[in-house]
């Protein structure tokens, strides 16, 4: 038996018209963060959810909130996600032209930093960054939308991030997504990651309490 990961159901994959039903689902759960997925139609071709659904999350959630910025200049908004309520914010590596400069002021507002790699994106280039993060997401799906299939070649990239972080004697977690489900979360866990986000394992699932349960047992 692997650890057991960090889950973070992925609130895009959610019932938009009983949002409060599953937010309070997912507190009852055995779930340890909540995923939220900001998408604006530039860096990713697809637009989700902004500013008002994470506040009207924020005011319901018991558990820290897991904001992803799929959206280009993140810094522009790295204050108003604070007072949106994100404990822990991730930009993307190729969204920022000043990667360091973002972190920094991501964990100046009291949030936890982290950064996101595309698929097409090598881990090495994060070597001068790995000890400034408190987070690094392995985007294991082309970014933009839910219910896509894992890309087996992340489980490489997991386990060079993995050999990072022990080499340079850093701290930052691991949190993989797209396409995690119970035939691969093994894996992905023993690959080395911390945290798996879950959209459509969890909220396609009969009993998606008893799916993250499952997924966290792995």
């Amino acid at each position: 038996m692997t650890q057991q990961p960090i889950i973070a159901p992925s609130l895009l994959s959610a019932d938009f018209g009983n949002l409060e039903r599953d937010v309070q689902m997912l507190n009852r759960s055995k779930a340890e963060w909540i995923h939220l997925d900001i998408m604006d139609g530039m860096f990713v071709p697809n637009i989700s959810f902004g500013i008002p659904v994470v506040k009207a999350v924020r005011k319901i959630s018991e558990k820290p909130l897991d904001v992803h910025l799929m959206i280009e200049q993140p810094e522009r908004y790295i204050h108003t996600f604070k007072e949106a309520g994100a404990d822990l914010l991730t930009v993307h590596w190729e969204a920022c032209t000043h990667l360091h400069r973002t972190i920094s002021q991501i964990k100046e507002e009291g949030m936890l930093a982290g950064v996101a790699l595309n698929p097409h994106t090598p881990v090495a280039g994060l070597e001068d960054i790995i000890n400034d993060v408190n987070l690094v997401l392995i985007m294991s799906v082309n970014p933009g939308f839910g219910g896509q299939k894992f890309i087996e070649r992340s489980l490489r990239k997991i386990e060079a991030l993995r050999d990072m972080i022990k080499r340079n004697k850093a701290e930052a977690l691991i949190e993989v997504d797209g396409g995690v489900c119970r035939d691969n979360v093994a894996d992905i866990v023993k690959a080395g990651a911390d945290a798996v986000v879950a959209g459509s394992a969890v909220f396609r699932s009969p009993d998606p309490e008893a799916e993250i349960i499952a997924l966290r047992d792995c």
